[in-house]
């Protein structure tokens, strides 16, 4: 088994100029260090530097070992965090700034589980438009964003949060419902209702238009709302037709107050992402919630965003 002290040991002489140097980094003396580096290259199978005269350099093997070493220190960590967490007991509040109609359907859900198992947790969700959910982070106004956009900078890191299906839909009484599938271009035919400009649906439902050379001044678009709910009331009111997540649409959906209907070549699922600041300042709540979303335990919130039919 690999010694997650070798592998910091690793790391620290991968980003250090001599053997020496690591060893002050690390507070151990010279000698550890490269046994240490040595025992893990045996275990490992593979040569990670090359000793020369003038110190020591890195071989491909090494190289490549350098992102895994750190996402496995990362991820240790913030395990370490979490039992710590379990053991004594984290207090403070999370404030999680949601930008997208997806994420605010299954959000509430996990933060309340969240809360049952950390009582002495306050969270509050706070919805933002999506310009603004990684702003609210860097201006220290939120503690974890929701979004439809993958964020990553030298201040802001992202992880996978599900996977939302978008679908379009019509009112109950509409022509397509004997239709098992349309043509992109039967839209164009269509009062369409469309979602605001920052909107990560409506980017998705463009990019995959335009692959039908299909653009926003071709589109029959009589309204644009900022909100999926109004529109779910308004096409299911019998005033033209939108795209939603199938999240927001799924209630009504069963109820039959109106229909969705599947274009030919349009892929449109989108990944939902977590945003949080790069670990620097310590933030327990943060960091426990981090990993708390893809506990085994709460998989079955997540599989059932994923395969709303």
């Amino acid at each position: 088994m690999i010694d997650i002290q070798k592998i910091e040991t690793f790391l620290c002489a991968a980003e250090s100029p001599s053997l020496s140097e690591a060893a002050k980094k690390l507070h151990r003396s010279q000698p550890t260090v490269s046994h240490q580096i040595k025992v893990l290259e045996q275990e490992l199978g593979a040569a990670l530097f090359m000793r020369r005269s003038t110190g020591l350099q890195m071989t491909e093997a090494g190289r490549l070992l350098i992102p895994w070493a750190r996402r496995l220190l990362h991820d240790t960590k913030e395990l370490k965090d979490m039992m710590a967490s379990l053991q004594e007991g984290i207090t403070g509040e999370l404030r999680i700034s949601c930008s997208t109609t997806a994420g605010k359907y299954i959000l509430p859900q996990l933060a309340a589980r969240f809360c049952k198992q950390y009582p002495a947790i306050k969270v509050r969700i706070l919805a933002c438009g999506p310009e603004h959910a990684a702003l609210n982070l860097l201006e220290g106004e939120a503690d974890i964003g929701v979004v439809s956009t993958e964020v990553n900078g030298t201040s802001l890191e992202s992880q996978v949060f599900f996977r939302d299906q978008i679908t379009l839909i019509a009112p109950a009484d509409h022509s397509w419902l004997s239709r098992s599938s349309i043509e992109p271009q039967e839209i164009l035919e269509e009062p369409l209702i469309l979602r605001e400009q920052s909107s990560g649906t409506r980017r998705v439902v463009l990019e995959e238009l335009a692959k039908f050379d299909i653009g926003l001044d071709d589109l029959n678009v009589f309204m644009k709302l900022g909100n999926a709910e109004a529109i779910v009331r308004t096409v299911a009111a019998g005033y033209g037709v939108s795209f939603v997540s199938k999240l927001a649409a799924a209630y009504p959906l069963d109820r039959g107050n109106i229909v969705d209907v599947r274009i030919e070549g349009l892929n449109l699922m989108r990944t939902i992402y977590m945003v949080r600041k790069r670990l620097g300042q310590q933030h327990r709540p943060r960091d426990v919630f981090w990993s708390f979303i893809h506990d085994p335990e709460n998989a079955d919130v997540i599989r059932l965003a994923e395969s709303q039919p």
